[in-house]
């Protein structure tokens, strides 16, 4: 019992005439997100089957921080998307997608984690308006996304850590010019040596000769 101001107010009952008289105050959900599918995803064998996407950070040389969407082919291994910016919403995200769609069609699969922009109401509309099959991994399970973990790492050490940025756009640039690098002249040891747009055109000649 506490006392305020020469009365006193005794919590206990006030929480009992509030139960009998059912003026309990109904606790607000939580905000509703994209589920997704949890279900087991087979290997592609073939492009724009599945997609990966996640976010890498770095910061600028006066410290402010900045993001990179990046979104990886699993089949080819192929980057898609490398885009940064100082703030990457679910929206912008889903109008990234959009853009590659456009270009290269639509993907049967995306893979992510349960990031805040990837459970987003704005990707929950997309999904429904696009039919996408979008997968989330277990929480706390990176390597279930390991397609583009690996080229997170790849795009860290051979890129981040190696360069400065002093401004957005120069980042920009940078990225644009190792993304060319890493789809048309790096090869990849998963590929057999080749390089990611030398492996597609590998398997379209063979699809052609069978």
């Amino acid at each position: 019992m506490i006392a305020r101001e020469g009365f006193a107010v005794n919590h206990k009952k006030v929480r009992r005439i509030y139960t009998e008289e059912k003026l309990q105050v109904r606790r607000r959900g939580g905000r509703k997100r994209a589920l997704g599918t949890r279900k087991p995803i087979v290997l592609p064998d073939g492009p724009n089957q599945r997609w990966s996407l996640d976010f890498v950070s770095d910061a600028l040389t006066d410290g402010r921080r900045f993001r990179i969407l990046a979104v990886v082919d699993d089949f080819s291994r192929e980057n898609l998307v490398l885009v940064a910016d100082t703030s990457l919403s679910g929206q912008r995200v889903a109008r990234e997608l959009d853009r590659v769609i456009a270009e290269r069609g639509m993907p049967t699969t995306i893979v992510s984690d349960n990031g805040t922009e990837f459970t987003s109401m704005a990707i929950l509309k997309w999904v429904q308006e696009t039919g996408i099959d979008w997968h989330y991994i277990a929480p706390g399970k990176p390597q279930q996304n390991g397609f583009i973990e690996s080229f997170n790492d790849k795009l860290r050490d051979e890129c981040l850590n190696e360069t400065l940025f002093g401004t957005l756009r120069d980042a920009r640039k940078t990225l644009e010019e190792w993304q060319e690098d890493y789809n048309w002249r790096r090869p990849h040891s998963a590929l057999g040596n080749l390089t990611p747009m030398e492996f597609l055109q590998r398997k379209a000649m063979d699809k052609m000769a069978a």
